[in-house]
């Protein structure tokens, strides 16, 4: 057992570090390419000039404003949105005849470009941080919705009945064994949320926002300043992985709790 326990460490060990080795390679050979002409820096910049202005931005404490009122933004569109989502398919587990009914809206609706109707959402809602976060609501919610009863559907049969043969009416099948048993299922669909709400916030600041990462990779963009559009990337791609770790290692202390109980 202990073995085991020691091999298994060992993988995840050489795991990390092959991922570091890939990374630093990917950025070794970004640079050379870059200062030796195989790639044009004006279009790709190079990593060594991206994180001198990544220093400059930091020292001068001015990434900090577009970075908080972009994380806020996908915050809160995480928050509202999937909590929505979740409360609106519990209404549908409840329900059949009315999951039924909205079954090939909710399909319509998945299937709408909502970045294309950002414009129109904003436009509803108003512009700032209150049309950004609809942007982004409007991104993951059906999403969320659909994965979320999907799962509350397919809850082994078998434990419904004996909870059933007990007297357990709907809402003590609900609180005891439909959310339990998926609440690291509802986890999972936060992390995928997490991605949703940041494709949101980011099209919701290019359109009407002065501040945020959107704001800072749109005035690049028009600029023609490759190296801040890249730096604004890396940023959100660090941001936005700190914003999954941290819920994944909610749902690895959830999973070990549960362990524990079993």
């Amino acid at each position: 057992m202990k073995n085991q326990i020691q091999k298994t460490k060992r993988a995840k060990k050489v795991l990390v570090l092959c991922q570091i080795g890939l990374f630093v390679a990917i950025l070794l050979i970004w640079e050379v390419g870059a200062k030796k002409g195989v790639l044009d820096e004006f279009l790709f910049s190079s990593p060594s000039t991206i994180f001198s202005l990544l220093y400059r931005y930091i020292y001068t404490n001015e990434i900090w404003n577009h970075l908080f009122i972009s994380v806020f933004e996908t915050v809160l569109g995480i928050i509202f949105g999937t909590s929505l989502g979740i409360l609106i398919a519990i209404i549908l587990w409840s329900n059949r005849f009315l999951s039924k009914l909205v079954e090939p809206f909710l399909v319509l609706l998945n299937a709408l470009p909502k970045t294309a109707l950002a414009p129109i959402m904003i436009i509803w809602a108003g512009t700032g941080i209150r049309g950004i976060v609809v942007v982004s609501i409007s991104i993951l919610i059906v999403v969320t919705i659909i994965s979320t009863y999907n799962y509350f559907i397919n809850v082994d049969e078998e434990q419904i009945k004996m909870l059933r043969s007990f007297g357990a009416n709907k809402y003590q099948l609900f609180s005891k064994l439909i959310f339990p048993s998926n609440l690291i299922n509802i986890i999972n669909v936060v992390k995928i949320n997490i991605g949703l709400a940041w494709v949101g916030v980011i099209v919701g600041e290019f359109l009407v926002s002065r501040a945020g990462l959107g704001y800072l990779i749109m005035y690049g963009g028009q600029v023609f300043r490759l190296d801040l559009v890249m730096m604004g990337v890396i940023v959100l791609c660090l941001v936005a992985y700190l914003m999954y770790a941290a819920v994944n290692l909610i749902e690895k202390i959830l999973i070990k709790k549960r362990g524990k109980k079993i």
